[in-house]
């Protein structure tokens, strides 16, 4: 395993928009089921915001040796099956197979992600599936995604041409319309390198709950954040 260390500290401050683990919750956990890997799993808040009881168990993959350490420590005396893995996809066992790979605003991270998935689709059991939710827009991209190591946002087109071979493109939808008003504004107006804990607070007691009602309305065509979802056949 390369030596990696993660440049962000936005973790703890986004940990705190409940809501928004609820809508990610309701958008993912229909595809999450069986043994789960989860790449790039940071402190545990996404694993602490999707396990929903239908899972066998649960495998945390994250790179930052210090990062993992602290999460290994965090589920240590759990009585659910969890394995923290300090690497990435490559570091797993050859024949490690997983019924869901999850990658929650973590490809846009990855430099050669194209590769990436490919390895992921690879890791699928059959019928199994592959869910990415990334930053959408690279015109929304700015200097909070320059601090944070991302390379990239993504749109409908970008995650489409990513289909990795043997897998079918399931759902494709943008999320929180509400929140690409203010990411806009952020880009255009603020131009803010890191959002403090009231404002992600704000973000999500008052704007994530009508995004929740307002994006079915818009057919998921609008939004600051998008999920895409593979299955392997």
């Amino acid at each position: 395993m390369t030596e990696y260390q993660y440049i962000g500290s936005e973790l703890e401050t986004f940990a705190q928009a409940r809501n928004w683990k609820g809508y990610l919750r309701a958008a993912m956990t229909p595809f999450i089921s069986g043994d789960v890997l989860e790449v790039g799993a940071g402190i545990g808040a996404t694993m602490d915001a999707l396990r929903a009881g239908r899972e066998r168990s649960w495998t945390c993959l994250e790179p930052d040796a210090s990062m993992a350490a602290r999460l290994r420590e965090r589920v240590s005396g759990e009585r659910r099956e969890t394995t923290v893995v300090a690497g990435t996809i490559g570091d797993l066992p050859p024949d490690a197979r997983f019924d869901a790979v999850l990658y929650v605003d973590v490809l846009e991270h990855i430099e050669d992600d194209a590769a990436e998935v490919r390895r992921a689709a690879a890791r699928l059991t059959r019928g199994g599936h592959l869910v990415v939710m990334s930053p959408a827009h690279q015109f929304l991209y700015s200097p909070f995604d320059r601090r944070i190591g991302h390379f990239r946002r993504y749109d409908a087109a970008q995650l489409r041409a990513l289909t990795p071979p043997d897998t079918g493109l399931v759902r494709l939808t943008y999320l929180d319309a509400m929140g690409l008003v203010l990411s806009a504004a952020n880009r255009l107006l603020l131009r803010s390198e890191m959002p403090t804990l009231a404002q992600v607070l704000t973000w999500d007691r008052w704007f994530v709950p009508i995004s929740t009602r307002l994006d079915p309305l818009l057919g998921g065509r609008v939004g600051k954040s998008i999920l895409a979802v593979w299955q392997r056949r």
